[in-house]
């Protein structure tokens, strides 16, 4: 049951690549034209080869008991700083800002990364190798986590990032579906290469629900309004899969929003972000929110939407930041702030997007020296910046 395709094989005989029907299937971070110019890496082959076996996955394999009253078909996750607390036993659990509790649910988190990195990879695949047989794992894959009656996750996130004898759920868990985009490029790449697959209108319509569960919700209005990373990595989540749905209200308000709200209000003039920077990892969750900016901004720019320039009155904009942090990727030790673990340099992509949207080749050069995640994301990432610096 688990296993069964979602494909049927008329649907994928003699389908070429359609990179051209993007209007109607968008193509997210990418453009028709800049899509037909990336190069496939000879690593593509052979992840794609591990992605065929890899899977499937499903909240309900996995549940936290009597840790939470979510449902069988909840995504539910633990808040990673808080821990028990020395002083009251068994008592409710205590923060430690930047001190991840490795005893923490994460099983539903672990299968959607794991599933998201999957689809984008076998979406890499089906788009630039031509590769039916992974369009068709890809679509089983997606199936069993959003479709199948049995197995499907429920389009919201009430029980994400809960604190044992404190919540069930927060609506700063929604930071937990951040893999969700990466889903989405995939699919985006699947529905322009190998057109009309069954399960592609019951996916759209399941972003279009948790679109509008992100928008509408307690939960989802309290994350947007949050005020740090938490609140753009929502607005960049409601552009993705709105684009993705074909909800352009949404879009629209995800990009308003960047303008009359993130832009004004975490950033300052100077470049700094001092939400982030009050943090105990202040580089870290400097850099992680200048990814959700810097993806918020390609998105738009895709859609013809200029966020790369946007400035506010006194001057605060999202290129101004990238500037500022990228002296401290290219030198931690200059970074004076606290930072109680070391960066993972690797773990910051915004100078790779945001070198290419304001065509500045000394960024592109950043982060190739400082190097890209190996997994799927990378590898895209890589054939973008190549593209870039290589154009036809």
């Amino acid at each position: 049951m688990h296993r069964r395709s979602f494909l049927k094989g008329a649907a994928l005989a003699g389908a070429a690549l359609r990179l051209e029907a993007a209007p109607s299937a968008p193509l997210l971070l990418l453009s028709a034209e800049e899509a037909a110019r990336l190069k496939p890496p000879a690593r593509l082959a052979a992840g794609t080869r591990g992605a065929m076996t890899a899977g499937p996955w499903s909240v309900t394999y996995h549940r936290p008991g009597a840790l939470s009253p979510a449902g069988p078909h909840d995504f539910f996750s633990e808040g990673p700083y808080w821990w028990p607390n020395p002083a009251k036993p068994g008592g409710p659990y205590v923060r430690r800002d930047g001190v991840v509790n490795p005893e923490r649910f994460t099983a539903n988190d672990d299968d959607l990364g794991d599933l998201c990195e999957t689809v984008l990879q076998l979406g890499l695949a089906a788009c630039f190798l031509k590769d039916q047989a992974a369009a068709a794992r890809a679509w089983n894959l997606i199936g069993v986590w959003f479709l199948q009656p049995e197995t499907y996750m429920a389009p919201n996130l009430e029980y994400g990032q809960a604190i044992r004898g404190v919540t069930a759920g927060r609506g700063i868990g929604i930071i937990d579906t951040r893999p969700l985009l990466w889903c989405a490029q995939g699919a985006a790449l699947l529905d322009a290469s190998f057109p009309d697959a069954p399960a592609s209108a019951g996916l759209k319509k399941w972003f279009a629900q948790y679109v509008h569960w992100l928008t509408t919700s307690a939960k989802g209005i309290d994350e947007r309004n949050n005020g740090n990373n938490h609140a753009t990595w929502w607005a960049a989540q409601v552009a993705a899969y709105s684009v993705y749905c074909g909800d352009e209200k949404s879009e629209q308000l995800a990009y308003d929003f960047y303008r009359n709200v993130l832009a004004p209000t975490q950033l300052r003039p100077d470049g700094s972000a001092p939400r982030e920077e009050a943090r105990t990892k202040s580089l870290s969750y400097t850099c992680m929110n200048l990814d959700g900016f810097s993806l918020l901004c390609r998105l738009a720019e895709k859609r013809g939407h200029d966020l790369w320039s946007f400035q506010t009155k006194d001057g605060a904009g999202v290129l101004t930041s990238c500037a500022y942090a990228a002296r401290f990727l290219n030198d931690p030790s200059a970074w004076k702030k606290q930072q109680i673990a070391p960066i993972g340099k690797i773990r910051a992509y915004f100078p790779a997007l945001a070198g290419m949207g304001a065509k500045r080749p000394e960024w592109i050069e950043l982060q190739k020296r400082l190097g890209y995640p190996g997994n799927a994301w990378g590898q895209l990432v890589a054939m973008m910046m190549d593209a870039w610096q290589s154009p036809a």
